[in-house]
This record gives C-alpha cells, structure tokens and sequence, in this order.
C-alpha cells in the first residue's frame, strides 16, 4: 500500500474489513494512524497499558481534562489513574468523534431497535482483547471515531444517539502513543442507526515510527 504522505517506518499495514475486530501493541511514541477509506464509516477504540492492563483509556477523566465532548488534534486521551495514553496528532475530521455514545452490541440492539441476533462492536471488541488475555470484565466505554453524537440545548440526544458522520473517503485520525499500549478496534458493523452509514466499509489501520 502507499505510503499516502506518511513519513518513518510502516511497522504494520492493515485493511480491517467491514465489521470485523482488530488489535495491536502500539509502543510509546510511535504513531497509530487509521484510515476511514470510504467514508462515513464508524470506528470504535479501546486502549490499556500494555505492561498492566488493569490501567485502562477513561471516559470521564479525558473529557473532564479536555473540557469538550469534541476530541480533535492536541487534546489526549487518560487512562483511569490520570495518565496520557494517546495524543491526537492529527485529525482530518476535525474533532467529529464520539465521547459518549458507547459501543453497539447484541444486547443494546435488542433493547434499542428490538432487532434480535445482531452482534456488533462488543462482541468485536471483546474478541479483540481476548487476544490479550482479557474479558468482559475489562471492557470499559470506548471512544467512536469518525462518529456524531450531537447533545441539544435541551440535552436530549438524537432518536437514534447518532446521526450521519461527516467523514469522507480518506479521512483519518492519527494518535501518539504516550505508553505501551494495547488497542482494541472495531470496525463498526451498525446498520441500525447512522454509525457506519448505514453500509459498514473496509478501513485502513497503520502503526508507523515517528519521523
């Protein structure tokens, strides 16, 4: 594949197909860079320390410490103890990724849109990180990348908590790793709300060196 502007050494080049799980070891300081490659696809991302998993990425502290729900280029995202696990260093969607929104699953589909049988990111992350020893109980709110959960005035969320995302092909986000870290993907297989489009897409993950 093509470098598409990407400076240091590509140590890892993945297609992630539609729907499917991926997760990898990004070492500290190296460069996590995924590619939305047909747009509108969304992606959900989970991180621990990989020398201790038990230190796990934390909702609350990184918007706490943000100061926005609206994550883009700068801004870091902390683990459950207050350390710098990733930070984003570069941001094509311009800050369109969900803090708040959770991942889809089996159950969440039955009790949101009464579909049965419709597995989705859960059961893709706990696989991923089955790949690393861990299970449900590791499993903590994760971030949604190329996603939109607009918050009203009101603070009500939309009928279905995400709307259409504003992605378009090629977009990308691309995180420093601050540790060793472990990170769990899914690639979105929703087709009950707008997450994924409405058609779920290949996406593009590569760990790279810095330059």
């Amino acid at each position: 594949m093509t470098n598409d502007g990407m400076s240091g050494r590509i140590l890892s080049d993945d297609i992630v197909p539609a729907g499917k799980p991926w997760s990898g070891v990004v070492e500290a300081g190296r460069l996590l860079r995924i590619v939305d490659l047909e747009g509108r696809q969304g992606v959900d991302f989970l991180c621990y320390n990989a020398r201790d998993t038990l230190e796990r990425y934390s909702a609350p502290n990184t918007i706490k410490k943000s100061r926005t729900l609206r994550l883009t280029e700068g801004h870091v995202f902390y683990s459950d103890i207050g350390n710098p696990m990733f930070t984003i260093v570069g941001d094509t969607c311009q800050g369109y990724h969900d803090t708040i929104g959770g991942c889809c699953g089996a159950a969440t589909n039955a009790m949101l849109y009464d579909v049965p049988d419709c597995p989705g990111c859960r059961e893709n992350l706990l696989a991923a990180i089955g790949e690393h020893g861990m299970g449900r109980r590791d499993m903590v709110p994760n971030l949604n990348f190329f996603c939109h959960v607009p918050v009203y005035e009101d603070g009500r969320l939309a009928e279905r908590t995400f709307v259409d995302g504003p992605s378009r092909a090629g977009d990308h986000i691309e995180l420093r790793a601050e540790m060793d870290a472990i990170v769990a993907i899914s690639n979105c297989p929703q087709v009950n709300n707008p997450a994924s489009g409405g058609k779920p897409t290949p996406i593009r993950v590569v760990i790279r060196e810095a330059a």
